[in-house]
């Protein structure tokens, strides 16, 4: 049985989970794979993060959505790179889509509170904060001559000549980026003003094109760095992604803005982070060669 456990945990790490770290033991895996798991820990660490509820009966959803109101996430409780996850939903009817979409990836699913603000990913180490990364939905800017269909093509070249394929993908002109234009009261045929940010997708994910951006890390406040640090604690792991949106900068004090800590990963994905759009690349060859030092219980085991 463990001969097979281990064949099929090869098979998912290879065609899920490529470029994911594996630093952890299983138990603290196990602790971190789904999100009400991460939810309850934060609620007793005291770790602002968003109402929520996990249903299997949409009904909960609805009721949720009743008393807390709109924007809201709806998301599988078991997933990963954003897979299967709908945000911002505004009305009832972008919530019984969402459901069943999310629904494809796990039957049971996760309904929470939305923040707008910045979406960022802090991997954490034992002691230290590795790489910082604040990640975009995919985009592309305005010059006020340019037509979005030209945009992208431009958008593409500038990544392919920075070599930062396949890790970030191309942005796309499909009948999803049509679809998304359409709801803005655009086509790919439009001319965006200078400066005009025209998102092409909703969501902050890399498969439909989105972007990271690294952020210096001493920038962020001793008293950010230092929570990042606690719930590394709290979940007795090596290594975290920590995913948190800030209202304003995570180079603000969280205590003077809102923010909501959404989830942990325990085998976060760091190819992003040597393949940034926007910012400096980091050398993160020292955290590696630490990391590399541990003696791992169980690695191979899911």
């Amino acid at each position: 049985m463990k001969a097979i456990k281990k064949i099929i945990y090869a098979w998912i790490s290879q065609k899920f989970m490529g470029g994911c770290s594996s630093y952890n033991s299983l138990e603290t895996r196990k602790g971190c794979r789904s999100k009400e798991q991460a939810r309850d820990v934060f609620s007793k660490g005291s770790i602002p993060h968003a109402k929520g509820k996990i249903f299997f009966n949409p009904w909960v959803a609805y009721q949720f959505a009743k008393e807390h109101g709109f924007p809201l996430v709806i998301k599988p409780n078991v997933s990963g790179f954003s897979r299967g996850s709908h945000f911002p939903i505004t009305s009832y009817r972008e919530l019984y889509k969402a459901i069943f979409l999310a629904k494809l990836w796990w039957p049971t699913t996760v309904v929470e509170q939305y923040l707008e603000g910045k979406n960022y990913r802090v991997v954490v180490i034992k002691g230290q904060i590795m790489s910082v990364i604040q990640r975009f939905s995919p985009f592309v800017t305005g010059d006020g001559k340019t037509t979005i269909n030209e945009l992208i093509d431009q958008e593409n070249i500038v990544r392919e000549s920075m070599g930062i394929f396949p890790c970030i993908y191309p942005l796309n002109k499909s009948a999803t980026t049509i679809k998304y234009l359409k709801k803005q009261n655009l086509t790919l045929n439009d001319i965006p003003a200078e400066h005009q940010i025209v998102n092409l997708f909703y969501r902050i994910s890399l498969a439909p094109g989105g972007i990271v951006q690294t952020i210096d890390k001493t920038t962020i406040p001793e008293k950010n760095n230092a929570l990042f640090l606690d719930i590394l604690d709290m979940f007795d792991a090596n290594i975290l992604g920590i995913d948190v949106i800030f209202e304003h900068n995570i180079t603000k004090d969280y205590t003077e803005q809102k923010c909501i800590f959404l989830e942990v990963n325990s085998r976060p994905y760091l190819k992003m982070h040597d393949n940034p759009r926007f910012g400096e690349k980091e050398d993160l060859t020292p955290y590696f060669k630490q990391l590399e030092q541990l003696d791992i219980s169980q690695a191979d085991i899911f």
